[in-house]
């Protein structure tokens, strides 16, 4: 029997060691499948166990999206059309987290991966936060010094084509993040959104439900009050105050010359009685006494 040629060997072993390297992959792309449903799954939870409530919504996605995406630490921003506001902060290094904290918005400046986003784009990747000019400017170059950030990437919320916030993840190495991971923290985003959508949904629908009972008392204090005005007017300035969230308020009635104090709430009671002693012209009754009980109160508001 003539001896095997090596050739003959060899191409079953290859094809062995590449099914073998195939059947790898495919349990590695399973197995990440599996975690990003599992970290749906679990951001779903938090969405429908906080009805309304934001924060630990946005706090579950950013611990998933570094987990997933294998980042160090990350933050989650809302936009108000100019400025970047931090709405969570999720395993930031100490020295970084008290300067983000120390500001109260970041500035989408160019080159940025914020200024990238607000700019429109659907992703915005630096390979290398400490060799970018963007980052080592004299006012950013905190995230490589402090955080020791170095590649960083970002993803916008977007509804429609307004742009409510931004994703922004890094690493602490200059190692490039891949479109599947891109795409997660997209996921991760588009959640945000829906969360974002329905928290304000809720909050409209709540305000309205509390309109409409702050309305319905006081038109029962109307009708149990016929001809009395007093008691209709404490309801109405006291449901006001809760609904506009103010410490203090006064309702005002004009006789065609005079302002008439005829509620007011929030207020020392000697400042409440002198208010409604003193009617109060509309251009401001300079002739009329000043309130000044000590030092606590020196003038009377109009």
């Amino acid at each position: 029997m003539s001896a095997t040629p090596d050739s003959t060997l060899t191409n079953p072993e290859q094809l062995i060691a590449n099914l073998h390297r195939q059947l790898a992959e495919c349990k590695a792309e399973r197995d990440e499948a599996l975690a990003e449903r599992a970290a749906m799954a679990e951001v779903l939870q938090v969405i429908n166990s906080s009805p309304g409530s934001l924060a630990p919504v946005f706090d579950a996605m950013l611990d998933k999206a570094l987990d997933l995406c294998g980042a160090a630490f990350g933050n989650l921003w809302t936009f108000d059309g100019e400025r970047f506001r931090a709405a969570a902060l999720r395993r930031v290094p100490e020295a970084y987290l008290e300067w983000q904290l120390s500001r109260e918005t970041a500035p989408r400046w160019p080159g940025t991966v914020l200024g990238h986003i607000a700019a429109g784009k659907a992703f915005a990747q630096i390979p290398d936060a400490a060799l970018e000019d963007a980052y080592m400017s004299t006012t950013s170059r905190t995230l490589v010094e402090l955080g020791g950030g170095r590649t960083v990437v970002g993803v916008p919320l977007r509804k429609e084509m307004s742009l409510l916030g931004a994703i922004t993840i890094f690493r602490q190495e200059a190692k490039l993040f891949t479109e599947q991971q891109i795409e997660i923290l997209q996921n991760f985003a588009a959640q945000a959104v829906i969360a974002m959508e329905n928290a304000r949904l809720m909050t409209e629908t709540r305000e309205a439900l509390e309109q409409q009972t702050a309305t319905a008392e006081v038109l029962q204090v109307i009708n149990s009050s016929p001809g009395d005005l007093a008691p209709v007017f404490d309801a109405m300035l006291d449901k006001a105050m809760r609904l506009c969230e103010a410490a203090f308020g006064e309702l005002r009635t004009y006789d065609g010359e005079r302002w008439h104090s005829a509620a007011i709430r929030g207020v020392p009671d000697d400042f409440a009685e002198f208010r409604k002693r003193n009617a109060r012209l509309p251009d401001r009754d300079r002739s009329a006494p000043e309130f000044s009980p000590g030092s606590r109160l020196c003038t009377c508001p109009t």
